[in-house]
């Protein structure tokens, strides 16, 4: 009786799940705030022009006439009058300074920033920036950058003998450059609205957004504008934007994916989604490696020419041909499936990544690959 209960009970498991079938999987959401960004909200390159003082005899050779007049300018400013003439180190090197300042920042706020040379100093390692100035496009300081570098690198020479090790000649200034000019990105417009801009553009996921951010404070307020840009209208006090910003960039959004595979021919990678489909196809994968030998013998008859002037050295090549075919060819046959199962199907026929971008690209330039081929 026990038996024949469980006979039943798998019976009838299999009956209400072949009449009830499975659920498709819910794509997967993510917080609005990591499809994109909202407009005004952005980050402002700032760079500068200084100098390195401290190096070991690495700096700029005497060849480098702006050095020069840039140590004299530091040296003037600061109370001493020297002459070009008087100038003879190589420990001082002119640098590029470059940081990022964010898109809110107040005085007194630390930034880091990267220095490069520009002249012919072979390390900057255990130099010292000077204070410069730190510009934006708008040519107004908005930081000041000076301080110990980490260069992470050396470069040594010492009779006709050199050691390097990274890139010596570029450096790190952690939190060495001050803000000081306040910035505070406004993303309010004029007209009362805030601008959403999407990084991937898609009108799919814009429409998801739009009618995410409706759903859940009220019809009517936001509005697809373009397949990058959704428009949130905002009609409460401005000292609430922050607190409204913060619940908008936090609603739950499931994006649209596109089809797309990214191959790497340098490194011989490919990344491409598992869902991305494939027609019908055949694919037939071989090759045939030829490799042409030449060897050259010289023969010298030296026991003629002593008796003839006009014998000489005769050179003779021997040319070896050798035809080669491949040890892993292979013809597969896959019917509508997806890239998933076809890079399985070719990884067990022994198939090396190099050829499979050979064999993507083909099926694609067949018709049968639905996606997008991104080469780097």
């Amino acid at each position: 009786m026990t038996l024949l209960r469980k006979i039943l009970a798998v019976c009838g498991a299999l009956c209400l799940a072949a009449a009830f079938p499975a659920a498709p999987a819910s794509p997967q959401t993510v917080p609005l705030k990591g499809l994109g960004r909202f407009d005004g909200w952005r980050d402002n390159a700032l760079i500068g022009y200084g100098l390195v003082t401290g190096l070991a005899g690495s700096g700029d050779t005497r060849r480098n006439a702006v050095t020069r007049q840039a140590l004299r300018n530091v040296l003037s400013r600061l109370g001493t009058s020297v002459s070009e003439d008087q100038i003879n180190s190589r420990n001082v090197a002119v640098v590029i300074v470059t940081a990022t300042l964010p898109a809110s920042a107040n005085p007194g706020d630390r930034i880091d920033a990267l220095v490069a040379s520009i002249g012919d100093a072979r390390s900057l390692a255990g130099g010292t920036l000077l204070m410069t100035p730190l510009l934006g496009p708008d040519q107004q300081a908005y930081a000041l950058a000076q301080g110990a570098l980490t260069a992470g690198g050396y470069d040594f020479e010492a009779n006709l003998n050199r050691q390097q090790r990274n890139y010596p000649t570029s450096a790190v200034l952690p939190g060495g450059a001050t803000v000081e000019l306040a910035v505070d990105a406004d993303v309010l417009k004029a007209e009362g609205y805030v601008s959403f801009l999407l990084s991937e553009p898609s009108f799919t996921t814009a429409q998801r957004v739009s009618d995410a951010i409706n759903a859940s404070f009220g019809f009517g307020i936001a509005s697809v504008r373009n397949a990058d840009e959704v428009l949130i209208q905002y009609n409460q006090p401005r000292t609430q934007l922050a607190g409204f910003l913060s619940r908008i960039e936090n609603v739950a959004i499931a994006p649209d994916t596109r089809p797309r595979i990214v191959i790497n021919e340098r490194t011989g990678t490919v990344v491409a989604g598992a869902n991305v489909r494939i027609s019908s196809v055949v694919v037939s994968q071989g090759d045939i490696k030829v490799t042409i030998t030449s060897e050259n013998y010289a023969s010298q008859p030296s026991f003629i020419s002593g008796f003839a002037n006009d014998v000489s050295s005769l050179v003779v090549t021997n040319t070896t041909l050798d035809v080669e075919q491949g040890a892993n060819d292979a013809v597969m046959s896959f019917p509508n499936t997806t890239v998933g199962s076809l890079v399985e199907g070719l990884a067990q026929a022994k198939v090396d990544t190099r050829r499979m971008i050979a064999i993507l690209q083909a099926i694609k330039a067949a018709g049968a690959l639905h996606a997008e081929i991104l080469v780097q």
